[in-house]
């Protein structure tokens, strides 16, 4: 099982950036999936998170608004749009798979992870 994040980069602030995470085993399409991000000297935190059908989604309020979280289950891919970014934003991302079907905040449900992706944003 592994999850594959892609899309990081550098983006001006108010700009836009859109990450993937590819999912190959045999998790996912039964799965809660989410984003997390971890900026440096800070805890963990998450960001969004989505049911195994896409039906339900959670944002943290500071990317409420801003973020998008949606998933392709025919693409085993899940993705998370990114708009208006802010200097606060910067951090490394992680998706990560749910043991259970539902969109969830809490990292300690999530058993797979991804290897991260960095997100840089210029003030």
């Amino acid at each position: 099982v592994q999850l594959q994040a892609s899309g990081g980069g550098l983006v001006q602030a108010g700009g836009s950036l859109r990450l993937s995470c590819a999912a190959s085993g045999r998790i996912f399409s039964n799965n809660g999936m989410g984003w997390f991000r971890q900026a440096p000297g800070k805890e963990r935190e998450f960001v969004a998170g989505i049911s195994y059908n896409g039906a339900s989604t959670l944002y943290s309020d500071s990317v409420k608004g801003r973020f998008t979280i949606a998933r392709d289950n025919a693409k085993n891919t899940v993705f998370l749009q990114m708009n208006s970014l802010k200097a606060e934003d910067a951090a490394v991302y992680y998706c990560a798979a749910s043991r259970t079907s539902y969109a969830q905040t809490t990292a300690r449900v999530y058993t797979y992870w991804g290897q991260g992706t960095q997100v840089t944003v210029s003030s």
